[in-house]
């Protein structure tokens, strides 16, 4: 893309710099001066450590074409275009879209965002998508997937794509022949302007309930950065049992013309509901109710709330097209999601054996109360809290849950970085003993592979182990040090010790 075309698009001022942009050509824009190739622009993004500028000739040397910044400063020197725009962050996804040519234009987009839901949520979306015959894409926490269905990672220093990556992605997605994209959007995602050059054709909200406020800071400005999904969509599918949440959503997702739908599984009136709804040890039946009729349901994973994921994803691809029928039999050949309520194969006298990733408060007592339908024994939990910079809030709160809604409870370590273990456990032993009156049935054993070995071996044949928290992830940060991790290889081999 040429800079002057570039520089129009992103309503950029030229500064003072020693050359100017005629006949320029940008092939690509990074705010990482290391991630930088020959003919890129470098975007210097002020963050809360350091000042992109500090970068700038390092991203020089490696061959950026242009720099885009909110100003050069006054001690500064740059000997290529520099391109002043009013926020950093968001140039670099407007830019990264232009760059791309806008390649979410070019098909049906789909987001998902909500604290709790949004990887199974997107998943069954991809999958009636697909069950309909619709060439669809996959960018969510777990990899991405062009319509193939080959799960892929990002390069290892993506954690969450950035926004030129996603651009990319969705560019791949599109050149594979894809003609819809189901983007899981987490709030950091939403907050930092990395999915800001996507088109939203449909919105799709979950829920909300405390959790990452150790970035966003409070309540009000999750929601806020949170919200942006629905400010943003075309149509929006809004969960009428969030309150007080889904009140104030609704005229964001109506404003200026645009459309909303809503779902509910608890009673209130919304255009999606689920009624006669029974829960068995294989899987879910439910009755929906739409505005394109009622039908019968059938739904191989167990779970209360993976009713209201599927109600979610039904509304929201409807709102694309697909009609009721499909959705009903694409629903049937559901196979579930890696890490979300997976149940492990069990010989005679084993327990089973359950993962999830429940690793709040709110979404381990759905957890726990979802899997104490179906449990004929005991309950275990195996849970911890993690570390370093996160929410150190939540892990008092855990600890009162998993004891509270389970016979059985292991307190253990999950993702504590730089926070020494032992005061995690401290902290999430403070929920049952200062419950009222204190609980005394839980334990804490520092190594996971221990904790999990511990619970299998002791549960009986009856019961029931959930192994909350680590879910489908494939790595564990003890310290500064990230170990690869297995949660269905630990729990397979604790099954293997225990015959």
């Amino acid at each position: 893309m040429d800079l002057a075309e570039l520089s129009v698009a992103l309503g950029a001022e030229l500064a003072d710099t020693v050359t100017h942009p005629q006949g320029v050509l940008v092939t690509g824009v990074s705010h990482q001066s290391d991630w930088i190739r020959p003919g890129e622009a470098f975007v210097a993004v002020r963050g809360a450590r350091f000042d992109g500028h500090q970068f700038v000739a390092d991203a020089i040397v490696r061959g950026a074409v242009a720099v885009i910044g909110e100003g050069l400063p006054p001690t500064a020197r740059c000997t290529i275009p520099y391109l002043r725009v009013a926020d950093a962050r968001a140039a670099l996804a407007d830019a990264a879209a232009a760059i791309s040519g806008h390649p979410s234009d070019a098909i049906t987009v789909l987001g998902v965002t909500g604290t709790d839901g949004k990887t199974t949520t997107s998943c069954l979306a991809l999958h009636l998508l697909r069950s309909a015959g619709r060439s669809t894409g996959l960018l969510s926490t777990i990899g991405y997937e062009l319509p193939d269905g080959v799960l892929r990672q990002p390069p290892t220093h993506f954690t969450t794509p950035e926004a030129p990556q996603v651009q990319q992605i969705l560019r791949d997605m599109v050149g594979a022949g894809a003609t819809a994209a189901v983007v899981e959007s987490s709030s950091h995602a939403l907050a930092l302007d990395r999915v800001r050059g996507v088109s939203f054709d449909v919105g799709i909200w979950t829920n909300l309930t405390g959790e990452h406020l150790d970035f966003h800071g409070t309540m009000e400005r999750y929601f806020a950065d949170k919200s942006k999904l629905v400010q943003r969509a075309n149509h929006s599918v809004l969960n009428a049992d969030d309150t007080p949440w889904f009140e104030r959503l609704v005229p964001i997702a109506t404003e200026g013309g645009r459309t909303c739908t809503s779902y509910s599984v608890d009673g209130k009136d919304a255009d999606w509901t689920a009624t006669a709804i029974q829960e068995g040890a294989e899987g879910l039946t439910f009755t929906v109710r739409s505005p394109l009729g009622e039908a019968t349901a059938q739904l191989s994973m167990i779970g209360r709330f993976n009713v209201a994921n599927a109600l979610a994803a039904m509304a929201g691809v409807a709102a694309t097209g697909v009609g009721l029928a499909e959705l009903i039999a694409g629903l049937a050949t559901f196979e579930g999601v890696a890490g979300r309520m997976e149940m492990l194969e069990r010989e005679e006298g084993q327990p089973r054996v359950i993962i999830d990733f429940a690793h709040t408060a709110p979404s381990l007592e759905k957890a726990l109360a979802t899997v104490r339908v179906t449990t004929q024994g005991e309950l275990w939990v195996v849970v911890g809290s993690a570390g370093g910079p996160r929410d150190p809030s939540k892990r008092a709160p855990l600890g009162e849950v998993a004891t509270r809604l389970a016979d059985h409870a292991v307190f253990t370590e999950e993702d504590h970085r730089t926070t020494p273990l032992q005061e995690i456990l401290d902290e999430m032993e403070r929920g049952p003993r200062e419950a009222s009156p204190p609980r005394d049935n839980f334990v804490s054993i520092g190594d996971r592979t221990d904790a999990i070995r511990y619970a299998v071996r002791v549960a009986g044949p009856e019961d029931t182990v959930l192994l909350a928290g680590k879910g489908p992830e494939a790595t564990m940060e003890r310290g500064t040090t990230l170990v690869p991790w297995e949660e269905i290889e630990e729990a397979r081999r604790a099954l293997a010790a225990r015959g």
